[in-house]
């Protein structure tokens, strides 16, 4: 559990920093019972500086491509409780698993920065990743889209048809373990490996990319979620189990002498893994 320590010598320059200060100020003319007249201006302001932050990064970020864009619109208008309501079997689907424009220019960023031609995605849902990984890969370059259901699977595939670049992707539908397995035993290797499927299985993920040498050399893997909406650092009993597999994955990338990590605060966390050369 992260211990918080306050720091009465320096002052906060980050909008996180600031808005913790902010809160922190709230909480303490609540405790002295001040008046809601007095404290409104700081809440107001710690509205602001919450609610401005993401729509402002989006917004100075490049723009999504048409395609991009025609994909999001199609995952939202898809009624995704209605068609998977009486599947139990399958997880829960929902709009807000798609990657969206800032992660989907980064994941972009990412393939071009490392000159990645092969890259490997593990849990692809409606394609939004996969499609925008794609569109920084050269002509000649690949994307293996590990998914777990047929509908989605066929659902993305007929997205990428619309993008000149969606021949770079091919979709393998089954368990991710059981497509990671096959592809170690063919000695397959990859540039980029983007990690976002069920977040219990994130460390038999790992554990199989980095001990059947999936990652290529230089190469990295970028692991969606690794905060869980804040999870990751709340005291274990106050965690869902997604937010303790999170937690326990995190622990593990943290003590592996064979990598080097860092997770970033984008979106719902990103963290990022090479191996130590």
């Amino acid at each position: 559990m992260v211990q918080i320590v306050k720091n009465n010598t320096s002052r906060p320059v980050t909008p996180h920093g600031i808005l913790v200060e902010k809160l922190g100020q709230i909480t303490e003319k609540i405790a002295k019972g001040e008046s809601i007249q007095e404290i409104q201006t700081i809440v107001e302001d710690a509205y602001n500086l919450a609610a401005g932050l993401e729509p402002y990064i989006s917004a100075y970020t490049t723009s999504e491509s048409p395609e991009l864009a025609e994909l999001t619109r199609k995952t939202a208008s898809e009624d995704w409780s209605k068609r998977f309501e009486d599947r139990e079997t399958v997880r829960q689907l929902e709009q807000e698993m798609l990657s969206g424009h800032v992660e989907g220019q980064t994941l972009k960023m990412f393939v071009r920065m490392v000159k990645a031609k092969r890259v490997l995605e593990v849990g692809m849902f409606t394609g939004y990743s996969a499609l925008a990984m794609a569109e920084a890969l050269p002509d000649d370059g690949y994307l293996l889209a590990c998914e777990v259901d047929e509908y989605v699977a066929r659902f993305a595939q007929d997205c990428f048809a619309q993008s000149p670049h969606g021949c770079k992707i091919q979709v393998k539908v089954a368990p991710a373990l059981e497509t990671l397995q096959n592809l170690v035993d063919v000695g397959e290797s990859f540039d980029l490996i983007f990690i976002d499927a069920d977040k219990r299985e994130y460390i038999a993920y790992y554990q199989m990319i980095l001990d059947g040498n999936l990652l290529a050399p230089g190469g990295i893997i970028c692991v969606d979620n690794t905060l869980m909406q804040g999870q990751a650092y709340l005291e274990p009993e106050k965690r869902s189990a997604n937010g303790n597999a999170i937690a326990e994955f995190n622990r593990l990338v943290a003590n592996d002498a064979r990598v080097e990590q860092v997770i970033l605060p984008l979106r719902d966390g990103v963290t990022l893994i090479s191996r130590v050369i």
